[in-house]
């Protein structure tokens, strides 16, 4: 292939699993269906032959047994050019694991690394597993509004003035809210230290596509991106992608993390998905996110005429002290004029309209637009918007979320995280569990931001918002008691003698 100019209205991945089909390959390999043949016919009727038929092994399958044809790797080059980075590598369990093994390739047992508090589940879920120590970066928070917005290029500084042997730094943007930090200059700031910079940019596969959108990370020159293309993008649900460009990261060592932690057996299915979406992205992206963000400017405009509900824009989200920018295709609204939450007013929208929304917390609810979207799907949407204001009275409650001041939210880290999530532990009411050390990640989710994590010594005022959360309809379903009656706490010394 030309890397210059590759031909990007070819798919490898899934010209292959044509092929496949069309040579009339027999598997005496896995998987043990063979093309349907062995899956239950009500299984087949639910989820359709098609799916079997795409699900073949990738190797001795889709390429042959010693990969000659370099299916996955013409893909991943053609996925690079795309979007301008060196490298991209595919993964079919998640940015979960492609964050992780960003992480690995950064930094190892007790070495530091800076990461913004504001950091995703499966951040942590790192941290635990190599034993890395964090350096926490506190979000910005808007006192008014209740919410983080991505740490400032100053509080990296200020990190690594105070931790100058930190390896390196990780950042999301953008937010599940759609905020997006400073990345160019967060990236100045690491590699005026000779350090890399990691973007966990989940929600931002849409990014490199169209200039009306925030600048993705590559262009803002992260080292590592990690991208969830099932979150904004064509891809099945665990598809992502991590691009990486510069020479702070080795590339071998990045892709040895990856299978350090990834599959044997990758889902062709997602492979054939990522492939495809890199194709439709390159030929018709710009026409496709130009005709998405109008109908999101139209959506806004006609949701902010709903009485009681107020669209979040870049006048409310973007200024100093907040973020730097915001993706206009994460409508988030303001429900609070109507005196309930957003949990309770996502349900009823559930319930009564069909309707699936995106992130709820004690006063907001938020719909992902995408390039999927039309005035069919936002006319749904408008239709049920419309009818809230008129129960607003019967959504009313006296549950109220006790959200702390940004001091008293954040714990204080007293132990790396993998000792206190692998350490001796029990469970305790919530009442008593001031003081102790947590064990485990309390996540309220969506989005997944960990209210607290192994190894943060609980205090009263994260516990009450916790506890009050899930009495106003917050879902915490990691937890060991997903109702946080208890919370699991590291053994003291003092029992453990």
């Amino acid at each position: 292939m030309d890397h210059a100019s590759p031909d990007h209205s070819c798919a490898p991945v899934l010209d292959a699993l044509v092929a496949y089909h069309e040579t009339g390959q027999v598997p005496f390999t896995p998987p043990g269906h063979k093309q349907g043949r062995g899956a239950d016919p009500r299984v087949r009727e639910a989820l359709g032959d098609a799916v079997f038929a795409g699900d073949v092994l990738a190797t001795s399958g889709l390429d042959d047994r010693s990969s000659s044809h370099h299916v996955l790797e013409r893909a991943q080059a053609l996925m690079a050019h795309a979007v301008g980075a060196e490298h991209t590598f595919f993964s079919t369990c998640g940015s979960s694991l492609s964050v992780k093994a960003a992480m690995l390739a950064v930094a190892g047992p007790h070495q530091e690394l800076i990461i913004g508090r504001d950091a995703h589940k499966s951040v942590v879920s790192g941290l635990v597993l190599a034993g890395i120590r964090p350096v926490w970066v506190d979000p910005q928070w808007d006192p008014g509004l209740h919410l983080a917005h991505p740490p400032s290029a100053e509080a990296f500084d200020d990190a690594f003035d105070r931790h100058p042997d930190a390896r390196g730094a990780l950042v999301t943007s953008p937010t599940p809210y759609g905020t997006c930090a400073a990345l160019a200059d967060i990236a100045a700031v690491c590699h005026r230290r000779g350090k890399p910079l990691v973007v966990d940019e989940a929600w931002g596969a849409h990014l490199p596509f169209h200039p009306g959108l925030p600048a993705w990370a590559m262009d803002a020159g992260a080292d590592v991106c990690v991208t969830s293309v099932h979150k904004m993008g064509s891809g099945l649900e665990q598809s992502s992608v991590f691009h990486l460009q510069g020479d702070r990261i080795d590339p071998n060592a990045l892709k040895a993390c990856a299978d350090l932690l990834g599959t044997t057996s990758p889902s062709v299915l997602v492979y054939a998905a990522l492939d495809g979406w890199r194709r439709q992205m390159a030929e018709h992206g710009r026409l496709l996110y130009d005709d998405a963000l109008a109908l999101a400017g139209r959506l806004r405009e006609r949701i902010e005429d709903i009485d009681g509900l107020h669209v979040h824009g870049r006048a409310d989200f973007c200024a100093p002290g907040r973020a730097a920018d915001l993706d206009p295709l994460q409508i988030i609204i303001d429900i609070s004029a109507l005196g309930t939450t957003g949990y309770r007013a996502a349900d009823f929208l559930r319930e009564h309209h069909r309707i699936n929304l995106h992130v709820c917390d004690h006063r907001r609810i938020s719909a992902q637009l995408s390039h999927a979207d039309d005035t069919r799907t936002t006319g749904r949407l408008l239709t049920a918007l419309l009818d809230l204001p008129g129960h607003a009275r019967e959504l009313r409650t006296d549950a109220r979320v006790e959200v702390p001041d940004p001091a008293e939210l954040r714990p204080e880290q007293v132990m790396l995280p993998r000792d206190a999530f692998f350490g001796r532990t029990e469970l305790v009411p919530w009442e008593k569990a001031a003081g102790r050390v947590a064990a485990e990640m309390l996540t309220p989710y969506p989005p997944g931001i960990p209210a607290a994590l192994p190894g943060e010594r609980l205090g009263t005022e994260v516990l009450r918002y916790l506890r009050s959360g899930v009495e106003a309809g917050m879902v915490i379903p990691d937890a060991a008691d997903p109702g946080v009656e208890n919370v699991k706490v590291v053994v003291e010394p003092a029992q453990d003698a």
